[in-house]
């Protein structure tokens, strides 16, 4: 049984999302405020966080950061009334893995819990065994790392299996639906930031020590893998 654990101190939202997941036959625990929250994270040993941002005590954003400091695989589902394009980005450059802005409609919550919950056992089950070179990078899949010019970088769980779809494409285009499928296990919303905020954070932690550039955008598709050297690198 999966266990979920939602952090939110409005009652009426913790009640109705507690309740429904429990209708899906999920484990739930909920928390009302963020001081506990590390605490209860470290014993529960949740597959996924409901998080909400303005809690009492501990902030959720400051939540989310601390679990990836030792957890880089729970699946982290931010949920706040704080819904403009820089909420979402910087919530999702702390950790989280998505983002829903208050209100919402809890069939669009359960959906984006079922489908992170099945990225995470796909990933725990799935054999990844290749290596990949390009450029001056390297990708080894089996322990999940990336190192730039000797130099081991450190990326988020869903940074890193962003990188793998694009590398393993060698060379097609990854559109964007793909993209999201594939790496978030949902159908990409053209109202979403998610992906172009991972993009933008994959980007500066693989590309800036490098001297070649590895990502490319087609515009209105998606992503491909082109390695470029950079104008003035040394070689």
């Amino acid at each position: 049984m999966k266990k979920i654990l939602i952090i939110e101190d409005d009652f009426a939202i913790r009640q109705s999302v507690e309740y429904a997941l429990r209708r899906q036959n999920y484990e739930v625990k909920s928390l009302d405020n963020g001081r506990d929250a590390l605490d209860t994270i470290k014993k529960f040993a949740p597959d996924l966080i409901v998080l909400d941002i303005m809690l009492p005590g501990v902030d959720g954003l400051e939540i989310a950061h601390e679990v990836r400091s030792f957890d880089t695989t729970t699946a982290i589902i931010i949920v706040s009334a704080l819904g403009e394009s820089s909420d979402k980005v910087k919530g999702l450059t702390r950790g989280a893995d998505d983002y829903v802005a208050k209100p919402f409609a809890l069939d669009e919550l359960l959906a984006r819990i079922e489908a992170n919950l099945r990225r995470v056992s796909k990933e725990a089950s799935a054999p990844k065994q290749a290596v990949y070179t390009f450029g001056d990078a390297v990708l080894d899949e089996a322990h999940r790392t990336v190192s730039v010019a000797g130099q081991e970088i450190e990326l988020r769980s869903k940074e890193f299996d962003l990188l793998a779809e694009i590398v393993r494409a060698d060379g097609k285009v990854c559109t964007r639906q793909e993209l999201a499928q594939n790496v978030w296990g949902y159908e990409y919303l053209d109202s979403s930031r998610t992906l172009d905020v991972h993009i933008r954070n994959l980007r500066r932690a693989v590309e800036d020590p490098s001297r070649f550039t590895f990502i490319k955008t087609v515009h209105g598709v998606g992503y491909q893998l082109h390695v470029v050297e950079k104008e003035g690198a040394n070689t």
